[in-house]
C-alpha cells in the first residue's frame, strides 16, 4: 500500500475518510479520543499544503438527514483541536459539499455532513453504492484511506471510492494493521487474549481462530456466563446466550486439546438488578444465587486475570469487565486495565467499549501499547477476515 509521503497533495483535494464517530449527549461529544486520533494525518496534508475534504460517519442514520446523528459538533472540536477553522457541509455529496470544498485554500480543511445520511453509502447494491461514490470522487483529485473503526465494511466511501481516484493508506489505519500483524504473524509469547463484553456470540468467530494462536483466552463480561453454563455452572439471572452453550462447550474441548488455557471468573458482583442502587455483592461463581445477575467480576477474579496479564509477552484485550458505567461494577474493569498498564507485555486495548473504558476511568493512554480505533475491525482481522477497505488500498 502507498502512503501519504507517496502522494504529491500540494494543492490537491484530498479526500480523507476518518472514523470520527464519537459517543454524543444531546450534541455534546462525550470522548474525542477518535478525533484525536484522526488529526496526525490531517495535520500532515495540511501542512504540505492539500486541501483537506474529511468525511466520517456518525451512529446508524436510517439512510436521510437525521439531526440526532449530525457531525457538526465534530467540525467544532475538530477545528478547536487543529487550532484552525473547519468549513462544515450541510450535505454530503451535494451543493454544500461542493460550495465547501471549492472555498478551501492550501492548507485549509472542510468536514462533509454524515455519510451515512445517504442511503448509496451502505447500499448493498454495487450500482447504488457506485453511484454515490462517483458523486464523492467529483469532490477530489486524490484519496486517503484512514478511518481503521470502518475498514470492515463494504461501504462506498471504505470500498468503492479509493477504486476512482490515486489512494493511500492514512497513518492511524497503517499503525493499526502493523499492531495487528505483530499480533497475529509473529506474537511474543504467552500471549493472552482478554475477552469481554456482553455477548459471546458477537466473538464466536474470532474465538476460533485465537484458539489456533493464543496461549491463553481470559473471558470476563456478559459473555463469561454462556461459558460458565457450558461448564455446568448456573448463573442465576445473568446474561446468558442458552442457544450458544453447546457452542462454547465445543471450543472449551478444542481449547483443552490444543493446550490452550482458558481463564473464566472464580467470583461475580451479583446483584438484585440491572441497576447501580441494587442490593449487590461478591459471590463464587458456583454459588450465584437464583434471583440475582453478574455484573462484574468479583475481586478475586480480578486478582487472577491480573495474574495472568502479568504472566504474559503479549496481551490483546477487548470488552470490559463488567458494567462499567456504572460504578459499582466498574471495579474489574478498573483492575485489568491497571494490570495492562503495570504489564511489562506489549499491550493492545482493542478499540471499542474498552477504548471508552480507559479513558473513562482515567487512564493514561500513553501506559498502554496500542489503544485501536476500531474494535469490531481488530476482531475481524484477528478472525483471519480480509478487511474491504484495507483491500481496496492495496495496489
Amino acid at each position: 500500500m502507498r502512503t501519504i509521503d507517496d502522494l504529491d497533495v500540494a494543492g490537491k483535494r484530498v479526500f480523507v475518510r476518518s472514523d470520527l464517530n464519537v459517543p454524543l449527549d444531546g450534541g455534546r461529544i462525550t470522548d474525542d479520543g477518535r478525533i484525536r486520533a484522526a488529526l496526525p494525518t490531517i495535520e500532515k496534508l495540511r501542512g504540505r499544503g492539500a486541501r483537506v475534504v474529511v468525511a466520517a460517519h456518525l451512529g446508524r442514520p436510517k439512510g436521510a438527514p437525521d439531526a440526532a446523528y449530525t457531525l457538526r459538533p465534530v467540525a467544532e472540536r475538530l477545528g478547536e483541536l487543529l487550532g484552525a477553522p473547519v468549513a462544515f457541509a450541510e450535505d454530503t455529496a451535494g451543493e454544500a459539499a461542493r460550495s465547501a470544498v471549492e472555498s478551501l485554500d492550501d492548507g485549509g480543511v472542510a468536514l462533509l455532513e454524515n455519510l451515512r445520511f445517504e442511503p448509496g453509502e451502505t447500499s448493498k447494491d454495487d450500482a447504488e453504492r457506485g453511484e454515490f461514490a462517483d458523486r464523492l470522487a467529483g469532490l477530489a483529485d486524490l484519496y486517503v484511506g484512514d478511518g481503521f473503526g470502518a475498514v470492515h465494511r463494504r461501504h462506498a466511501s471504505v470500498y468503492d471510492l479509493p477504486a476512482r481516484l490515486p489512494h493511500a493508506v492514512g497513518g492511524l489505519v497503517l499503525a493499526e494493521v502493523q499492531v495487528l500483524r505483530r499480533l497475529t504473524e509473529d506474537p511474543q509469547r504467552p500471549y493472552t487474549v482478554v475477552l469481554g463484553g456482553a455477548k459471546v456470540s458477537d466473538k464466536l468467530g474470532v474465538i476460533a481462530n485465537l484458539l489456533g494462536t493464543a496461549d491463553r483466552l481470559v473471558i470476563g463480561g456478559g459473555m463469561a456466563y454462556t461459558f460458565l453454563k457450558a461448564k455446568g455452572q448456573e448463573v442465576g439471572s445473568s446474561l446468558l446466550e442458552a442457544d450458544q452453550v453447546d457452542t462454547v462447550a465445543g471450543y472449551l474441548r478444542e481449547a483443552e486439546e490444543r493446550g490452550v488455557e482458558i481463564v473464566l471468573p472464580v467470583d461475580v458482583v451479583a446483584a438484585e438488578s440491572f441497576s447501580a442502587d441494587a442490593p449487590h455483592g461478591p459471590v463464587p461463581v458456583e454459588a450465584i444465587p437464583a434471583d440475582r445477575m453478574g455484573l462484574d467480576i468479583g475481586p478475586q477474579s480480578a486478582e487472577l486475570f491480573a495474574r495472568k496479564v502479568h504472566e504474559s509477552r503479549t496481551v490483546f484485550w477487548n470488552g470490559p469487565m463488567g458494567v462499567f458505567e456504572m460504578e459499582p461494577y466498574s471495579h474489574g474493569t478498573r483492575a485489568l486495565a491497571g494490570a495492562l498498564v503495570d504489564s511489562a507485555a506489549f499491550t493492545v486495548v482493542g478499540g471499542g467499549d474498552s477504548a471508552a473504558a480507559v479513558r473513562a476511568l482515567g487512564f493514561d493512554e500513553a501506559g498502554f501499547g496500542h489503544i485501536s480505533t476500531g474494535g469490531g475491525a481488530s476482531l475481524e482481522y484477528l478472525e483471519g477476515k480480509d478487511l474491504p477497505g484495507i483491500e481496496a488500498l492495496k495496489d
